[in-house]
């Protein structure tokens, strides 16, 4: 069984339509959800707010890569355009960590970096994931690290920059039918 930590955001368009177009596409995979934050725009580059939230999924089918491709699948699905980097986007999908069992899985090949390189410096990643999991941990540098720890590192502006919502996305057992 493989389980992964998924960071998921969108600054275009419906965003909440985008966000919950992932769990739609997930399906019963999903085993929690962290509440949605809007969030500033990190990167340097003039844009909209980001929505935000992170999930936990499980599929015993997919290994790191294969849940590469299947976020990368859900962000062509929402028009994602890869364009300016840190820019304005669509549907954001970022594996921030995968298990297979109790072994994290690590990667450094074939354009999968696992666990997430920069997920220890986004608290647009960071607080969502407590919410969800408030024991959850991150290995930076090699080094199992708890991620409130993680957090309390970030520049204070930056944390303020991640706002709690009244949005709710809904978590269904099936694809959502239109």
């Amino acid at each position: 069984m493989t389980s992964v930590v998924l960071s998921i955001g969108s600054n275009l368009g419906d965003r909440m339509a985008r966000l919950q177009s992932v769990l739609d596409g997930l399906g019963a995979a999903v085993r929690g959800l962290s509440p949605v934050y809007e969030t500033d725009a990190w990167g340097g580059v003039e844009q909209g707010p980001f929505l935000n939230a992170v999930l936990i999924a499980e599929d015993p089918r997919l290994d790191g890569h294969g849940w590469l491709r299947r976020g990368q699948e859900l962000e062509e699905a929402a028009g994602r355009v890869r364009g300016q980097r840190w820019g304005p986007r669509t549907l954001d999908v970022d594996l921030v960590t995968c298990h297979a069992g109790a072994v994290e899985v690590t990667s450094r090949e074939d354009g999968l970096t696992l666990p997430h390189p920069l997920a220890h410096l986004r608290a647009f990643v960071l607080i969502p994931w407590l919410a969800l999991d408030p024991d959850a941990a991150l290995t930076v540098s090699g080094e199992s690290r708890p991620v409130q720890r993680l957090l309390s590192e970030i520049d204070p502006a930056e944390r303020a920059g991640v706002r709690p919502t009244d949005l709710v996305l809904e978590l269904r057992s099936e694809p959502a039918v239109d």
